[in-house]
């Protein structure tokens, strides 16, 4: 078993996914020395390696980019912005230009030419690593990262993490700026490819003063066989809908209908999905286009298209979601000198508004935040004049307990399931019940922050800081959404309040959260529009 490892870089990127390993290659790219620390294993963790991923593709046909932004304004809550969807379309279209030429296998229509609109998760990701490794990037897989380093001044300058193949041991890279590209936070709740997105880059980011945008947006759930985790739900546009009874159920629209559906869900009714509606020229391609949908159900015997089987809400929180890091400027910088966001892990508002971002916008997103992150993060380290002073670690809660009293993080972890996971809590909201979760998830906080155990016999070590901070990652990032759901007193795309089921004709307004032992929120003072309103002190919650 080896020491701690030691690391010097021009950038770090935490997290190995998609926005990260464009981030990597961007920042390679600029003339920079990178590293890249992966939580799990670069090219295999994480969302888009679990399945198919739509991409918005559009060709640079003005018109047709216009017009797809267009409507995706008008469903969004009027809160995009139509200059950051201009330059992510055009980013993801050239950026999947890149893959092409890289060798990924896209397939070819009848008239030869590629369809680039949709990636096969695991071969996107493996040409994405080797992409990465050839151009030079140090890549630490199994190395999650626990916190940021800073510098006197405040400025971010490396972070320091876990060799969880090595015992735990630490690892710490000094860089001249860190693009956190960590994704978004699922909370545990066991859907295909996200239990290593539990929002540690959100609550990194806020120990050291970044805020978050978007967090009421959060109620991301997905359809997925009840005895599988495989959320792409694609294929449910396909679905009739029956109760335990065979009775086909009256939702409406197959997608447009969740509400309906979820209500049913809430009350602890089953519910059944039959895929009868797809066309038969398509289901084999379907087979190929999603086949991690059809394993599970492959195994069980079961043929989707003609026999109905049991489906579950799976929370997919802030991944599907909108929420995450606020960014300060169109380089996805966040405000603090050094520390740049890309991905999910940033609050992807600009570009999705109010609903989700599904697979297509979240992945161009995560194409272009990840090149923009990357290139400007390059651009710091070179600029930047190191601080000779020693870095000082940000961490706290989870790493660094304030006092002798502990709980466990598995109990943690649990408490704020049932406060996050139901869909009578956190689907359907209402100030009530908000307020009911808050008052819980705040004591929470405060027994985190008090000390956090590992095991069975209690005891604190470097390999048990990984899930103590990911508890704390977790009570954090539940604290910001439902904050930042009270503050909204309307319906708006996927924040739905039973209390408030209409939206406010002034409500397309920038709710801003952030802080840990005290959370506050800002609201903006002017609609969205153009760039955006300006912030503005005071909400009020309801």
């Amino acid at each position: 078993m080896t020491g701690e490892l030691g690391l010097d870089a021009d950038v770090l990127v935490i997290g190995g996914g998609p926005a990260g390993t464009w981030a990597a290659v961007a920042a390679v790219g600029a003339g920079a020395r990178v590293v890249l620390a992966d939580k799990g294993y670069c090219g295999t963790s994480g969302a888009a390696a679990a399945g198919g991923n739509n991409v918005w593709y559009v060709p640079p046909d003005r018109a047709a980019r216009e017009r797809s932004v267009a409507e995706r304004e008008t469903r969004a809550g009027q809160l995009t912005e139509r200059d950051w969807m201009l330059r992510t379309v055009d980013e993801a279209y050239r950026r999947l230009g890149d893959l092409a030429d890289w060798g990924y296998p896209y397939p070819v229509d009848e008239a030869g030419r590629q369809r680039r609109g949709s990636l096969q998760g695991p071969q996107y990701l493996r040409t994405m690593r080797y992409r990465a490794k050839r151009a030079g990037v140090r890549i630490l897989d199994h190395s999650p990262a626990l916190e940021l380093l800073t510098d006197p001044d405040g400025a971010v300058g490396g972070a320091a993490g876990l060799r969880r193949q090595d015992g735990g041991r630490r690892w710490t890279v000094h860089a001249g700026a860190v693009v956190l590209a960590t994704g978004g936070c699922a909370f545990l709740s066991g859907a295909l490819g996200l239990n290593v997105d539990t929002g540690d880059g959100h609550l990194m980011a806020a120990e050291v003063g970044v805020a978050l945008s978007g967090m009421e947006f959060s109620a991301a759930y997905a359809l997925a066989p009840a005895f599988g985790g495989q959320t792409k739900g694609l294929m449910m546009q396909f679905a009739t809908y029956y109760d335990a009874d065979g009775r086909e159920l009256d939702v409406g629209d197959p997608l447009t209908g969740r509400d309906a559906l979820a209500r049913l869900a809430a009350t602890g009714q089953p519910l059944y999905a039959r895929l009868d509606r797809a066309p038969e020229s398509l289901r084999a391609a379907a087979r190929l286009a999603q086949p991690n949908y059809f394993l599970p159900l492959d195994k069980a015997g079961i043929d989707p298209f003609t026999t109905a089987y049991p489906v579950r809400f799976v929370l997919e929180g802030t991944v599907r979601g909108t929420g995450g890091l606020a960014l300060a400027g169109d380089d996805c910088a966040t405000g603090v000198p050094g520390l740049y966001a890309a991905g999910d892990v940033a609050t992807r508002e600009y570009v999705t508004g109010a609903i989700s971002g599904g697979g297509s916008h979240n992945a161009a997103w995560a194409m272009a935040s990840g090149t923009w992150a990357g290139a400007a993060a390059a651009r710091y380290a070179r600029r930047a004049t190191r601080s000779a002073a020693p870095l000082h670690p940000a961490g706290r809660v989870g790493m660094r307990p304030s006092d002798g009293v502990s709980r466990p993080a598995a109990e943690v972890v649990a408490a704020v399931q049932r406060e996050v996971v139901p869909l009578d809590r956190n689907y359907f909201r209402t100030g009530r019940g908000l307020r009911r979760s808050l008052s819980t998830l705040d004591d929470l906080w405060r027994e985190a922050a008090g000390g956090l155990t590992v095991g069975a016999a209690g005891q604190r070590s470097e390999a048990g800081a990984l899930p103590a901070r990911q508890a704390a990652a977790l009570v954090a990032h539940a604290r910001w959404m439902y904050t930042a759901a009270l503050a909204r007193a309307e319906t708006r795309g996927l924040h739905r309040r039973d209390d408030r089921p209409h939206a406010r004709p002034d409500g397309a307004r920038r709710i801003t959260v952030g802080g840990l032992d005290q959370v506050w929120t800002a609201v903006g003072s002017d609609p969205v529009a153009g760039a955006g309103g300006q912030l503005g002190a005071g909400v009020g919650a309801a």
